[in-house]
């Protein structure tokens, strides 16, 4: 096995330099503690030095918490360790300006932090969200005041008091609901603190008098979203066409010991199933009430996994992994390549052409101590790896040849402006894709794979703004934000024309496309992400329906603190997105293992692959509407937990990645290297 080394100064030093300086580095923050109010600036002196007072020379990052909440410029110091930063606020609360020394290994990291202390603004205004100057009698409608303080903020945390002036003719329920109960007039009043706001509300007499329900099938499986229509007519039999109609269910489950049925019914008629039974939907207007059942049976999608091949690695951390067919001399072979985490900075090359025996074929080793994501160009000649804890804290990316997987060379390595680290990258004809210091994405043209260059770069400006990874499809880059959630940018996307006609129906995204470049990234759409966990991101064009969804995955480790062994046990899942019309995306669907947390996926089809870090590999039908918990649903295909009695952490799973592959599945685990497996169809059982 031949092993590529990049020239660098041995790693080891520099770890040991780093553990011994440890205890000695420290933080001065000047001044100690800060008060702003929204929407105010200060200046702050940050040093970061050794015991004796002196700069240490080596760079520290810089950054606010919560993110969105607080800005901080520069992100980063300078090599001397020294900086004036600017801060913003612009929310209030127990904030925090946090530094982090850049080391080779993760567990050297020095942490600062300065306490802002930002009050809330006043109150400033009430607004009614609702447009309600009419409503029928016997209609329900959930009020939602808005209140506003005088940053313009949303408080959300403010208790509005409501109250009818005339409660025979509307009320307010104990939760805000308004209920209308008969002809007349009303004014409807919002208090908190001293602010005040009002609405005059009309309700009319209500003239539905029957009601008709349908829909298009009566027996479905669970998973299975159907449309429940409901007309409603007046005395004269005339359609009612802005008739308040409700729906509600009632069900009884089929296992046995006569439970409710769970479902979910949403208020345009959708409905969709979590457990077998039979159903009974309901649509009210004015007291009228007409139903409807139907049957829902079992999904029936499960399927075995076979465990193919494995390849053990035991003695460091498996990170991301790569798959892709031979060229040239190697045409008929397939490869992998797996990158390494809090290591020796290596990535190893996989001969996976019998994936019963995947060995590996060669080694490249790196000035680094990660090596988190591994890429390989769609023709297969060239891959990328990332390189993060370099011992010259330059880190960036390396560009490989790997027409021939069992003799790769480096290339070139591309480092400028990229103190912080290249977390992950993405290849795209002829250019990478490299998410910078976790806060933007550099755009990097390799046709010359030996002289790369910058040409643009994406980055939002919301503050305390990050990033995490960056997918690129169609000329589209969907990028994952965390709190910021997914971005949509045009990168090069195809312009509208006959000929992409049929990508256009299932991406609405590129009718928007067509002056965004490389070197001119141009925004199409987003979506915010309320739990600040957006990880991954990956478009779905469903096969099987007219939905065009971004599926983002959650990273979340709400019980990992400094010093605490591994494993961990992360939480989180995966959301689906609808952005059909891209101007109104909506979260439609989850699939969420509550006990473990989820990491990258992979779609194919109409499947979606997810790894599932401690949960291990989940395989998820994704056909059909998605609406409401699919893993509740009984969408889940298959599942393979790993665990390996030789691991870098024994009999524990923590899968990284995911990817099919010409009817098999291979994926990483954190702890155990390389997996193959398959799905089979579930042996039959014989009873005696």
């Amino acid at each position: 096995m031949l092993r590529k080394f990049l020239i660098m100064l041995p790693i080891f030093v520099f770890a040991i330099q780093e553990k011994a300086a440890k205890d000695s580095i420290r933080f001065i923050f000047e001044p100690d503690s800060l008060n702003l109010h929204v929407g105010e600036s200060a200046e702050i002196t940050i040093k970061m030095v050794t015991n004796d007072n002196k700069l240490t020379g080596t760079p520290f990052l810089i950054y606010g918490q919560p993110r969105r909440a607080l800005e901080a410029y520069p992100r980063i110091s300078d090599s001397t360790g020294f900086v004036k930063v600017k801060v913003k606020a612009y929310k209030p609360g127990a904030l925090k300006l946090r530094t982090r020394s850049i080391s080779v290994k993760r567990e050297d990291r020095i942490f600062g932090e300065l306490k802002i202390t930002v009050p809330k603004p006043k109150l400033k205004r009430i607004v009614f969200n609702n447009s309600i100057d009419n409503l029928y009698e016997g209609t329900t409608v959930r009020l939602e005041p808005i209140v506003y303080d005088e940053a313009n903020l949303i408080r959300d945390e403010v208790f509005v008091e409501l109250s009818s002036s005339n409660p025979k003719v509307a009320i307010i329920d104990g939760i805000g609901n308004l209920i209308t109960l008969k002809s007349g007039k009303t004014i409807i009043s919002g208090e908190v603190d001293s602010l005040f706001a009002s609405m005059d509300l009309k309700v009319i007499k209500n003239p539905v008098r029957s009601l008709l329900l349908s829909s298009d099938q009566d027996k479905i499986r669970t998973g299975d979203v159907i449309t429940f229509k409901a007309v409603a007519y007046d005395r004269k039999n005339r359609v009612v066409n802005d008739a308040p109609i409700q729906f509600s269910y009632k069900g009884k489950a089929i296992y046995g010991i006569g439970l409710p049925a769970s479902a979910q019914i949403m208020p345009d008629g959708r409905f969709v199933a979590e457990t077998e039974g039979v159903y009974s939907v309901s649509a009210t207007s004015n007291g009228f009430n007409v139903s409807k059942k139907i049957k829902v049976g079992p999904r029936n999608i499960s399927k075995d996994i076979e465990l193919i091949g494995h390849g053990l690695i035991s003695n460091v951390y498996t990170s991301d992994l790569w798959i892709w067919p031979g060229i040239g001399k190697h045409k008929g072979k397939d490869f992998a390549v797996t990158g390494t985490w809090g290591s020796n900075g290596e990535a190893y090359f996989w001969d996976i052409s019998d994936p019963s025996n995947m060995i590996i074929i060669d080694t490249v080793t790196v000035d680094a101590r990660t090596v988190n994501d591994v890429k390989i160009s769609k023709d297969g000649k060239i891959g990328v790896i990332s390189r993060e804890g370099a011992s010259n804290r330059k880190n960036g990316f390396v560009i490989l040849d790997v027409s021939d997987p069992y003799n790769v060379e480096i290339l070139s390595t591309f480092n400028d402006d990229m103190t912080g680290g290249v977390h992950n990258t993405f290849i795209y004809e002829n250019h990478v894709f490299a998410v910078n210091n976790g806060r933007k994405y550099d755009i990097i043209n390799i046709q010359d794979p030996k002289n790369p260059f910058r040409v643009g770069v994406y980055e939002l400006n919301t503050p305390g703004h990050s990033i995490h990874d960056v997918w690129v499809e169609d000329g589209i880059a969907y990028s994952s934000n965390w709190a910021d959630g997914v971005h949509a940018v045009d990168v090069g996307g195809l312009k509208f024309s006959e000929k992409n006609q049929k990508k256009i129906k299932f991406n609405p995204l590129l009718l928007k496309a067509g002056q965004g470049s490389p070197s001119n990234p141009v925004p199409l759409a987003n979506m915010v992400d309320p739990n600040g966990h957006n990880h991954a991101a990956f478009p779905f064009k469903s096969q099987s329906s007219d939905k065009f969804y971004i599926i983002g995955g959650d990273e979340w480790f709400p019980w990992r603190y400094p010093n605490k062994p591994r494993p961990y046990q992360p939480r989180g899942g995966f959301h689906f997105l609808d952005f059909t019309d891209i101007n109104n995306p909506k979260e439609e669907a989850v699939y969420t293992i509550t006990e473990a947390g989820s990491h990258n996926h992979w779609i194919e089809g109409d499947t979606l692959y997810a790894a599932y870090y401690n949960g291990g590999l989940r395989i998820v039908d994704i056909s059909g509407e998605l609406l409401g918990d699919l893993y509740r649903q009984g969408r889940e295909i298959a599942f393979y937990q790993t665990g390996h009695p030789e691991g870098h952490i024994k009999n524990s799973p923590n899968v990284w990645g995911t990817i099919p592959y010409k009817g098999y599945i291979f994926f990483s685990d954190m702890y155990s290297g390389l997996y193959c497996v398959k799905l089979v169809d579930k042996k039959k059982v014989i009873t005696p």
